[in-house]
């Protein structure tokens, strides 16, 4: 009789128990469209994993754009050098507009990946559902969230490239014309570029972001995808095992399409003076690459592709895995997979 009373309690313990998680699970959720929910997750993702890594972002980009003073350094003394001349909040100078993009970069891209592959999903099965789909839906997206953002990732890359003393005086990356020198903010930026080229002026560089997001957003979902249907079921949602896959997923998308990210700094700083390249123009992303290794080296190329290494692994690990903690917390369904394609 005890026993039975015992287990009657538990029982109810249990069913209040999971009514309290449910209850706390959906408190934020309740009655928001699950693409609501899809754009907060991914954009709080992108935020967060952009922010930790700012400094080494804007050292890569300084190597890239072969700004006097840095291109040479290594990691630690460039990022000490920036702290010498422009302070600690030196190390985060582009991080607003990169945030600013970020956020709605990394909302639709997730959002959009989701949407994209339950249209594929319904629409072609004779895809079959494993990553295969990942593939052409995380592509897609790449496209249309670089698309919509692209202007502020302009504005991020001019307002890291510029170096400043902490007096004020431009340095190094950007010397003497006075126009340039009152681009210290987004809106100032984003008007010198509209004035200097209309909406295509807005959209400088974009040839190579886009032709790399392609491979680069398919295959970062592809891999990530791929590398959790391999963990053993017990572990999946695991943060670490998250971490390892997206950290993996974003190294290997990097590596593939690296050198179409420096065509494309290259050509967004374009119109600011530097020795480095000579202000030289490229008319597209092949004239570029040609260019590049024929002035600057193949080796230029790949220029700060070490300290991308560093950032990408903590900027693709925090990322997949904020947005697979922030799906669950707000009650986001999983796409549907076919036992048959998981098991594979």
């Amino acid at each position: 009789m005890e026993s039975s009373k015992s287990q009657q309690r538990s029982t109810l313990a249990g069913l209040v128990e999971n009514a309290s998680i449910q209850r706390d699970g959906s408190r934020l959720g309740h009655g928001v469209p699950i693409y609501v929910k899809e754009l907060i997750a991914g954009g709080f993702a992108g935020a967060l994993s952009k922010t930790t890594v700012a400094p080494l972002e804007r050292v890569k980009i300084l190597w890239q754009t072969r700004t006097a003073g840095y291109h040479t350094l290594g990691v630690y003394q460039s990022l000490n050098r920036l702290t010498k001349q422009e302070g600690f909040l030196g190390l985060y100078k582009g991080n607003g507009a990169g945030v600013i993009r970020i956020i709605p970069y990394a909302a639709l891209h997730f959002m959009t990946y989701e949407r994209y592959k339950s249209w594929i999903l319904s629409n072609y099965p004779m895809l079959g559902s494993g990553p295969i789909v990942d593939l052409l839906a995380g592509s897609a997206a790449g496209g249309t969230s670089v698309i919509c953002t692209y202007p502020l990732d302009l504005a991020r890359t001019k307002l890291a490239y510029q170096v400043v003393e902490t007096q004020g005086s431009f340095k190094d990356g950007v010397k003497g014309a006075h126009s340039q020198m009152g681009q210290n903010n987004i809106k100032s930026v984003l008007t010198s570029a509209y004035r200097e080229g209309g909406v295509r002026g807005l959209y400088r560089g974009a040839g190579p972001t886009i032709t790399g997001i392609l491979p680069y957003a398919g295959l970062k979902f592809y891999m990530y995808e791929t590398l959790k249907l391999h963990v053993p079921e017990e572990h999946q949602k695991s943060i670490l095992m998250r971490l390892s896959c997206g950290a993996l997923a974003g190294l290997f998308g990097q590596t593939v399409t690296y050198p179409l990210d420096v065509v494309k700094r290259q050509m967004q700083v374009g119109n600011l003076e530097n020795a480095g390249h000579e202000n030289v123009r490229y008319r597209n992303t092949i004239d570029g690459l040609r260019i590049i290794v024929q002035n600057q080296g193949w080796r230029q190329l790949f220029a700060g592709v070490s300290i991308n290494y560093i950032r990408i692994v903590p900027s693709a690990a925090i990322s997949f895995t904020t947005y697979d903690m922030m799906k669950a917390w707000l009650g986001i369904p999983p796409q549907q997979r076919s036992r048959s394609v998981s098991a594979g």
